[in-house]
């Protein structure tokens, strides 16, 4: 039986369980965050766009930024039935714009810092993760086996890891 595909777009926060696959295209400076929890083979995954959200902006949609969009991953993973005990690979953050780095704008690598930071202070177990250099990248969650793969021009498509096996 083949896997459903569920895209996870810009600023989008999405779940899936076996039988689903999800996939955020195209991430350069972005960040794509997946979530598993081996109980329940629950997958979450967030497409993070910036570091942080606007101070006394209205914030319509959560999964735009780390600061909310980690959060709000959690929040639908525990309201899709998931437990508490989650674990999480990144990929992403990627400095694709020529001279962004000297006009201090790597999105890239602030996106990679604030997701690192955000769950360090969580406390989420990351299992893996793959972030910066200057191409982007495609990550792709299997929730059925907790298989995480990134896929990238010049590298193919790579296992990151498994998100089901222990430690």
């Amino acid at each position: 039986m083949s896997q459903m595909m569920i895209p996870v777009g810009m600023a989008e926060v999405k779940i899936a369980r076996e039988g689903e696959t999800l996939s955020a295209l195209g991430l350069g400076s972005c960040i794509g965050l997946a979530a598993y929890c081996r109980r329940t083979k629950i997958g979450g995954m967030v497409h993070i766009m910036l570091p942080a959200a606007f101070a006394n902006q209205e914030n319509d949609k959560p999964g735009k930024f780390a600061d909310s969009g980690i959060p709000a991953l959690l929040e639908a993973m525990k309201a899709a039935g998931a437990g508490s005990q989650l674990v999480f690979a990144y990929a992403g953050g990627a400095q694709v714009f020529v001279g962004s780095a000297k006009a201090g704008m790597d999105i890239g690598s602030r996106n990679a810092e604030a997701v690192k930071q955000h769950m360090a202070r969580l406390g989420g177990k990351v299992k893996a993760f793959e972030v910066g250099g200057n191409e982007g990248r495609t990550l792709t969650f299997f929730p059925k086996t907790g298989l995480v793969t990134v896929r990238s021009v010049r590298g193919g498509t790579r296992d990151l890891c498994s998100l089901a096996d222990a430690a």
